[in-house]
């Protein structure tokens, strides 16, 4: 599969999907898109910026949503047009598939909804490669009957992510087997190293235990996963969403210096 120009699977090197969890104004987007693109560029590891216009799925009333889909979209598609970089965010509805598809090149399909025909089936006729998050609930060998949904348009450019299955209440855990079970479809297969330590929805906020992100990663990419996906800030415990799942993006390129000879060796490079 080819984004831009950049190729996954294949056991080509991994790709890094990172980015603010939600675009909480221009700044951080730009400057941790502008961080990121520099500590990859470094490292020669390919880079698809990715941050939600909206959160459409918050625990709480009260929550952080975002900034309203046109001025969210609009620092997007600065990120694309400064940085050269290749996009993807979250979509809810068929009417967002349109709107996100004119700015991004990755169309996100959130766990909790990866199984809606109607948006999966819009996200297809897109034309735009599809990401479907494996949701919390979904056995892994069952994630193919949302891929046959977006196939089903012709569009066969789909992403498969794994990021946690719920394990009683708040509360996930990563079954790595998932990752060669998904593997089985023939499509390129992500990590969510970031969003696997939630501790979903307790006490009206979601909290996280981000200790762990980096023995998820390097978990992963040992068995020799197609991309990576985390969520960087550069400040978590004040990010305005998922701000305690986040990884620091001041420990960043320490973490992808390690993966990347761990990606080298496990795929022979």
């Amino acid at each position: 599969m080819k984004i831009q120009n950049i190729e996954l699977g294949n056991n080509l090197p991994f790709v890094l999907i990172a980015g603010p969890c939600v675009i909480e104004n221009e700044y951080i987007t730009l400057r941790t898109a502008e961080s990121i693109k520099e500590i990859t560029t470094e490292l020669n590891i390919p880079f698809i910026f990715k941050s939600s216009y909206k959160k459409a799925n918050r625990t709480s009333l009260n929550s952080f949503v975002g900034l309203g889909d046109h001025e969210a979209l609009s620092i997007l598609n600065k990120v694309k047009c400064e940085f050269d970089l290749p996009l993807t965010t979250d979509i809810h509805s068929e009417k967002e598939v349109e709107m996100a598809a004119d700015v991004v090149d990755i169309l996100q399909v959130p766990a909790f909804l990866c199984r809606q025909s109607e948006l999966l089936i819009a996200a297809g006729n897109s034309g735009k490669t599809v990401n479907i998050k494996k949701g919390q609930f979904l056995a892994p060998e069952d994630i193919k009957f949302s891929a046959e949904k977006v196939s089903s348009t012709g569009n066969n450019n789909i992403l498969l992510t794994e990021r946690g299955t719920t394990f009683g209440y708040h509360n996930l855990v990563v079954d790595m087997r998932s990752l060669l079970i998904m593997k089985e479809t023939g499509y390129p297969v992500v990590m969510d190293a970031t969003h696997s330590v939630q501790i979903p929805a307790k006490g009206g906020f979601s909290g996280g235990q981000p200790q762990f992100i980096p023995a998820l990663a390097k978990a992963a990419i040992s068995i020799g996963i197609d991309a990576l996906f985390m969520e960087v800030h550069p400040d978590p415990p004040n990010a305005l969403s998922d701000a305690g799942s986040q990884y620091p993006l001041n420990k960043l390129k320490e973490l992808l210096t390690i993966l990347k000879k761990l990606d080298s060796v496990v795929k022979n490079d």
